[in-house]
């Protein structure tokens, strides 16, 4: 009988432990730097092998879709509908990356919701040969601005992200994005280059 009566609480501790199997890594660009995520929401390169804010949690929320969220900072990596990349401490929408392997074995990062109208060219996440980020619809999968080389370090279980804080967020500034997204405060203030880059 007592058995019958905690069955359900286990069951729903389960449900509450991490279930996800992601991986912790450092993603190395072609352009020579590791991706970093700063303290200040500043998304860009370094040369530096032992920075902390170059570890990343790639986490799966779909088929060949990640959340790539710094270790050290907590934040989401996101895209907004003009291509900025900037960082969100919810899990938006927006923070969605389709991941593809290229044929030359690297990885690209592109928006899952926005990609060029006309064309539906997909919008990557890139990084320039000065090591800064650029605009995502500047960025081609065929260049090695957009391939990154993922160096796993261990693999984690993680919760799913969740969208409830949504509501919260669209209701207080009226988009996902809009606190965040003033060009002032996209990537902690930094220039975004918005020239292509080979």
């Amino acid at each position: 009988m007592s058995g019958k009566v905690t069955k359900p609480k286990e069951d729903k501790d389960a449900a509450k432990e991490p279930q996800l199997k992601g991986i912790v890594t450092k993603l190395y660009s072609r352009q020579g730097y590791h991706l970093q995520l700063q303290p200040d929401g500043t998304i860009d390169g370094t040369k530096e092998e032992g920075s902390s804010y170059t570890l990343f949690n790639l986490i799966p929320v779909g088929l060949r879709v990640v959340a790539i969220q710094g270790v050290k900072t907590g934040l989401y990596m996101a895209m907004n509908n003009e291509g900025y990349l900037y960082t969100s401490e919810h899990f938006t929408p927006e923070c969605k990356f389709k991941e593809s392997v290229f044929e030359n074995y690297y990885v690209t990062y592109s928006s899952m919701l926005y990609r060029q109208q006309q064309s539906g060219r997909g919008w990557y996440l890139g990084l320039n040969k000065e090591g800064e980020i650029m605009k995502g619809n500047h960025v081609k999968k065929n260049k090695p601005a957009a391939h990154f080389l993922p160096k796993p370090l261990e693999v984690a279980l993680y919760r799913e992200p969740s969208l409830h804080e949504l509501a919260e967020v669209l209701s207080r500034s009226g988009t996902p994005t809009k606190s965040r997204s003033a060009s002032a405060v996209l990537n902690g203030g930094k220039t975004v280059s918005q020239t292509e880059s080979t």
